[in-house]
């Protein structure tokens, strides 16, 4: 993993806009349509050179494929392993739940879901891994036609995938995470085999808190979470923490946000994660003030913070000065080699979802390379 050794290093959480043939290809898919194979193998080709080329031209320094193929990045996992079928409705956010006519504007601006969430129905087993050989290809032929300093790979966290899928048939909670992680290990190896930073995501340590796992006690999902690093951790067992980056936030979604649980509650098992680097939320009106958090805390000295210096739920363009504003704030507390500029979430979560329009959304990734330029002249100058 590439560290801001000269200059701060910018990169962002992963998901980016996908173009509408790419989107319509996904949910094609997603309805049980038929969809030409080849067509789809050169769509996805095309798109991920194009998306990993303008991160490139913005001057961003650690990019993804976007998860160009991916119709949502907890979901996907349905088509790669077994176990997973009957669609469930879940419980409305804690947040949200109090506001039933805000959660119909949302509807109504965002556009009804249109990827499918499943139930654990049976066991969890790896049945195809084409499709992540095939993005593992499409990606690194990205990078080395555009000349791309260093690349990152999504993959769900086991704990994240129980989020969204949760269990109907394992004996316990336990029992079903430590099959998901089993069930993650290969995907996770074969992205750090092919030389690509993993990134594991893991909005569950802190979302779940006030959305699928809602109706426990603090207590409760803190012991929860404690087991959902331990699963993580022994599927990262063959994979070099230095190679491995993980995401941490509190849900994608312009809300109240008033349940969200506080940092340092979860501190703890952030920092029990094998991954080397952290990304977090910094940016938004919620949590933008536990940078205090984090100066507060004896962070290891082999961690690497990746703060969110945009805000991915609104259409605001940050100000460069702002974004090296909150950059060296968090330089000041681990030291500059030790931070990368990063943004709060993505910008694609869910293919063809999503409030920041996309021409915006690249306008604020340009706003990040601005401010991390200002930020390093300071840093280093």
């Amino acid at each position: 993993m590439q560290l801001s050794t000269d200059n701060i290093l910018c990169t962002h959480v992963g998901s980016l806009p996908r173009p509408q043939s790419v989107v319509d290809l996904l949910l094609q898919k997603e309805r049980g349509e038929a969809v030409d194979p080849a067509e789809f193998a050169r769509t996805m080709h095309r798109e991920v050179e194009r998306i990993v080329r303008r991160q490139v031209e913005l001057g961003i320094d650690v990019v993804s494929d976007g998860e160009t193929s991916k119709i949502g990045y907890a979901t996907y996992i349905k088509d790669r392993l077994s176990g997973f079928g009957e669609d469930f409705k879940p419980k409305p956010h804690l947040d949200l739940r109090e506001h039933p006519q805000f959660r119909e504007k949302m509807t109504a601006f965002l556009g009804s879901q249109k990827f499918r969430r499943m139930q654990c129905i049976g066991p969890v087993k790896v049945i195809e891994q084409e499709s992540l050989k095939t993005d593992i290809i499409n990606f690194r032929d990205a990078l080395t036609k555009t000349g791309a300093r260093e690349g990152f790979m999504n993959a769900a966290s086991p704990g994240v995938v129980a989020s969204f899928q949760p269990n109907a048939y394992y004996p316990s909670h336990g029992d079903y995470i430590d099959a998901v992680a089993e069930a993650m290990k290969p995907e996770y190896e074969a992205i750090a085999d092919a030389g690509l930073i993993l990134q594991v995501d893991c909005p569950d340590l802190a979302m779940s808190r006030h959305t699928g796992f809602q109706d426990m006690t603090e207590s409760e999902f803190l012991k929860t979470i404690d087991h959902h690093v331990e699963a993580l951790n022994y599927a990262l067992e063959r994979v070099p923490a230095d190679m491995t980056r993980m995401h941490i936030c509190w849900g994608n979604y312009e809300g109240p946000h008033d349940h969200d649980i506080p940092l340092e509650r979860i501190m703890g098992a952030i920092l029990k994660a094998k991954p080397q680097a952290i990304s977090f939320e910094a940016s938004n009106p919620r949590h933008s003030h536990e940078w205090k958090v984090w100066e507060a805390t004896r962070i290891p000295e082999d961690k690497v913070l990746i703060p969110g210096v945009l805000d991915s739920s609104t259409n605001f363009v940050e100000h460069p000065e702002l974004v090296a504003e909150r950059i060296v704030r968090f330089a000041d507390i681990v030291g500059r080699e030790r931070v990368l500029a990063g943004t709060d979430c993505g910008f694609g979560t869910f293919a063809g979802l999503g409030k920041v329009d996309p021409d915006i959304a690249f306008k604020k990734l340009g706003s990040l390379v601005k401010g991390a330029a200002i930020a390093s002249e300071r840093l280093w100058h």
